[in-house]
């Protein structure tokens, strides 16, 4: 049996006020990933404004890869 069989066995073994407080549990984590992705979203905004401000500067790939390397080492 798949997991997501057997979960939906055990769930639907649960009272109707289970299931529904269950439902809430996972309804729920669906919004936290709202919430990273709105906070992702507003971040990637900041970021590009401040490098079209001039407030912050990118610098090539390879540079920045060269500068990980070195950290690392």
């Amino acid at each position: 049996m798949q997991f997501e069989a057997v979960l939906e066995a055990e769930a639907l073994k649960l009272t109707a006020g289970e299931r529904a407080a269950f439902a809430q549990i996972l309804l729920a984590s669906l919004d936290e990933d709202a919430d990273v992705e709105e906070t992702w979203a507003v971040e990637t905004e900041r970021r590009i404004a401040d490098i079209e401000s001039g407030a912050a500067q990118g610098i090539p790939i390879a540079d920045a890869l060269a500068q990980v390397r070195a950290a690392l080492k």
